[in-house]
């Protein structure tokens, strides 16, 4: 091992190509790791920042966003079972967002995600930022009234708090603005319940979700398991529902998939580079292994050498590769795009570049194929 790192030290010209190859993998896989976890949980806010312990909804809803109509005397039937300490109804949906312009040219149109909830401090579905703001809770109380983050302005076409739009022709007005809850798909609008229900044009009798929280976040999962003799409705724990939100837009949508992809494909030309680097900086030894074969030293050492060679290459490309993805995350934030670097994400990738940087190392040994002591006296 240290007769590894010294011919690393000594070659550092050879080596240097290779350990930047790592690196360069390293940083994209973990940065796009990063930006694919930081873009699907956008599609979960609505359940990660509710303090539900429990969803029920349609039968088989794939994600927060794609719930439709559902009784709301579920509610009774929710509240009946003794872990359940308050239960209440909110109502979420796609809608069209529409804000004229000058002339038709300048009309902008986006869909949106309506969040409609109860408004006090304890409601459990509301958005975090807007149950705990109380100036907030009450301008919102007004009817057809409205709170947006205050990075989607641009999306929807308004430049603060009092501008007017429309859902469906019907008007709504802005009266604050939110930070923390940018959405990959359609901005989010914070309304309340009554408001939401009249947009997206529900029955009086009908909601998207009853939500509850139970004595215990565990409790939930029990509720949930004996509400689902239920054929007519889905009974899920919040931590269940907000990760088949993210897989789902992970895996059946374009964006979750392109991100996906071009993070392979940087593993993909890391692994190539850093293999034949390490190809190269092994057939440039040939004249040194050749004299340590003739010294006696079996084939399999420095077979062993090569790929504890790879290991070094592969440890110091993940420790350049570590500051860079700090300061691209940081970046990257700052310019209003999510990248979450999850721990187990910086050691999946840490692993990945490993394990990619060893494959190459064994790769490399091909070059062994012409090692022979003869090769210093031709």
């Amino acid at each position: 091992m240290s007769y590894s790192l010294t011919t690393i030290w000594y070659e550092r010209q050879r080596f240097l190509p290779a350990i930047l190859a790592v690196a360069f993998s390293a940083v994209l896989i973990t940065v796009q790791g990063g930006l694919v976890l930081g873009l699907i949980s956008m599609m979960s806010l609505p359940v990660d920042r509710a303090t539900a312990d429990l969803w029920v909804g349609f039968p088989g809803v794939r994600s927060v966003d794609l719930g439709r109509p559902i009784p709301e005397r579920w509610v009774v039937r929710v509240a009946s079972h003794p872990e359940v300490v308050r239960v209440e109804p909110a109502v979420i949906g796609f809608a069209l967002w529409t804000r004229p312009g000058i002339d038709s040219a300048n009309t902008v149109s986006e869909v949106c995600t309506i969040v409609g909830s109860r408004l006090d401090a304890n409601s459990l579905a509301a958005a975090e930022a807007v149950r705990s703001n109380p100036e907030l809770l009450t301008r919102l109380s007004v009817d057809l009234a409205v709170a947006v983050d205050e990075s989607e302005l641009g999306r929807l076409g308004i430049t603060g708090v009092g501008d007017i739009a429309e859902i469906y022709g019907i008007r709504v007005r802005v009266v604050g603005l939110v930070k923390g809850y940018k959405s990959l798909g359609g901005p989010y609008l914070f309304c309340s319940f009554e408001t939401a229900r009249i947009l997206l044009g529900y029955r009086r009798d009908e909601v998207t979700y009853v939500v509850a929280r139970t004595t215990t976040p565990e409790a939930a999962a029990d509720v949930a398991q004996r509400m689902s003799g239920y054929p007519q409705l889905t009974a899920i724990t919040a931590a269940e529902f907000s990760t088949r939100s993210r897989l789902h837009w992970l895996f059946t949508t374009k964006a979750g998939i392109t991100v996906g992809f071009t993070a392979l494909l940087g593993l993909l030309v890391g692994g190539v580079v850093t293999s034949q680097t390490l190809f190269a900086a092994t057939a440039a030894s040939q004249r040194e292994f050749s004299t340590l074969r003739a010294m006696g030293i079996p084939k399999w050492r420095l077979k062993a050498t090569v790929v504890a060679q790879s290991f070094w290459v592969g440890l110091f490309g993940v420790l350049v590769a570590t500051p860079i993805t700090l300061l691209l995350a940081e970046a990257a934030t700052a310019m209003g795009t999510a990248v979450r670097l999850h721990p187990l994400i910086l050691l999946l990738a840490a692993m990945i570049t490993m394990v990619m940087a060893l494959g190459s190392g064994l790769a490399a040994l091909r070059s062994f194929q012409n090692v022979d002591p003869a090769h210093n006296i031709r």
